[in-house]
């Protein structure tokens, strides 16, 4: 007589993300935080809104000391921003990954018909990377227009003032902060707090 022993369950496979994808993440998330509290210092140097009279942010939120030290961290964290953007759109294109990324005809129908949950949260994510492209762009080339407006003076042309220009980059700091906290939240639905791990550990 003989007895038959219960198979071991397999493990649920641990989500594992790529070295590069983890630069990529780490990278950015020091630059936008080097960024926004620098952008702040420079924003409280003369407000966006008010005047130098307007509403000012607690000097716990910036970096750089002065106006100054302020650019100084702004544009250093700026390029690294954009390097870093760079050579991840390079790397999605040469290995194709860019067709899983960004929203397709079928993803915008899916969002209508389908009645799987998991389908429906990677087509929100699509939508979320198509969609902070722009902005991110347009952050970066206001940004350069504020920076160089001697040489770039066709970027403050387009917008019609500099006043246009300054509000203009202003307003993609919330946006890219809500970009952030609806792609972490996307990530949590989609794979919990191990999924969240393994885009930095």
């Amino acid at each position: 007589m003989t007895t038959s022993t219960p198979s071991k369950k397999s493990r649920p496979k641990q989500p594992n993300q790529a070295l590069l994808a983890k630069i990529f993440h780490w990278v950015n998330i020091i630059a936008l935080l080097l960024m926004i509290t620098s952008g702040l210092q420079i924003y409280n140097a003369n407000p966006v809104f008010g005047g130098r009279g307007g509403w000012h942010f607690p000097s716990l939120f910036l970096l750089g000391g002065w106006l100054a030290g302020g650019r100084h961290w702004h544009f250093a964290a700026m390029w690294l921003f954009a390097l870093n953007l760079l050579w991840y759109g390079l790397y999605i294109f040469i290995t194709q990954r860019w067709k899983r990324r960004f929203v397709g005809v079928n993803d915008l129908k899916a969002l209508q018909t389908s009645e799987n949950p998991k389908r429906r949260i990677y087509v929100w994510h699509r939508l979320a990377y198509t969609v902070i492209i722009p902005i991110l762009l347009l952050a970066i080339l206001s940004g350069i227009g504020m920076y160089k407006p001697a040489q770039f003076h066709w970027i403050v042309g387009i917008l019609g003032s500099w006043q246009a220009l300054r509000v203009l980059h202003f307003a993609t700091i919330p946006i890219v902060i809500i970009f952030v906290i609806f792609h972490s939240w996307l990530g949590l639905k989609a794979g919990g707090y191990k999924l969240i791990k393994s885009m930095f550990f």
